[in-house]
């Protein structure tokens, strides 16, 4: 199959940033899945094709993090193990959501997450650091499945819900959080990946180019985390969260409202 120069360059170039954001907040997805649509997919064979994006750049985030020692498996491994079987019934089921509804829930959840962020910072940044609980309650199993099933479904923004669970539900730092959510998305992707090949509808040539891109933005995030510190790491949070929401508000206003 061909493909243009610019086709390479710009789903290398979107990849990277997606890649780069991703690894540090979330939402990247949103930037990768309409250049996908853009460039002749379908949406059903962009959102597959772009978890080849995802499972490799999220290899390599682990990979970062770990060199670093910023994984605490311990404490993960019910959260992983909880996401995992959302992401299943997720990439299985969640085609009979009704969108207008999740989207309503989605968007309204996001603008609540963008304020506790911005008028709460020390819950971020500071109050919670070195807090961390590896008691495992039916309540955070539960949501941590339910991320699962967003995740499996759609991906876009759901780097946010799994801060908000790993910062302010488990006690995390938002580095070392960030650091177990790569984890966590690493071990729900590859579960759900072998649904979408299953299901046929990935663009192998696009995954492969657009994985390039994803990898080197999660190799820079995941190299230089430390570094950049967690006020920075906020600051492209809320831009994330306050961009995902205004989409999400676009879409519930011009399309479902036509």
């Amino acid at each position: 199959m061909e493909i243009e120069i610019f086709e390479i360059s710009l789903l290398i170039l979107a990849g990277c940033f997606a890649g780069f954001i991703n690894t540090l907040a979330g939402s990247g997805s949103l930037i990768t899945l309409p250049l996908l649509i853009f460039l002749g997919l379908s949406p059903h064979q962009a959102n597959a094709t772009n978890r080849v994006a995802i499972f490799f750049q999220n290899i390599v985030a682990v990979r970062n993090f770990e060199k670093q020692k910023l994984i605490d498996y311990k404490a993960s491994y019910p959260l992983i193990l909880s996401a995992v079987a959302g992401s299943i019934a997720g990439a299985l089921f969640a085609v009979n959501i009704n969108e207008y509804f999740l989207n309503i829930f989605i968007g309204c959840l996001l603008f609540s997450m963008f304020f506790v962020v911005l008028f709460k910072p020390d819950r971020w940044v500071k109050e919670q650091a070195g807090k961390v609980n590896q008691k495992s309650t039916i309540a955070r199993i539960i949501i941590f499945f339910m991320i699962g099933v967003y995740g499996g479904f759609i991906q876009a923004g759901v780097g946010f819900f799994l801060l908000a669970g790993l910062v302010l539900g488990a006690g995390f730092d938002l580095i070392k959080g960030n650091a177990v959510k790569v984890l966590i998305v690493l071990s729900y992707t590859t579960i759900s990946l072998i649904i979408f090949i299953w299901s046929g509808h990935i663009h192998y040539l696009y995954g492969i180019i657009l994985a390039i891109g994803n990898a080197s933005g999660a190799y820079i995030a995941s190299r230089f985390a430390i570094k950049i510190g967690v006020k920075f790491i906020r600051y492209i949070l809320l831009l994330c969260i306050l961009m995902v929401a205004v989409k999400v508000s676009w879409d519930i206003i011009f399309t479902y409202s036509l």
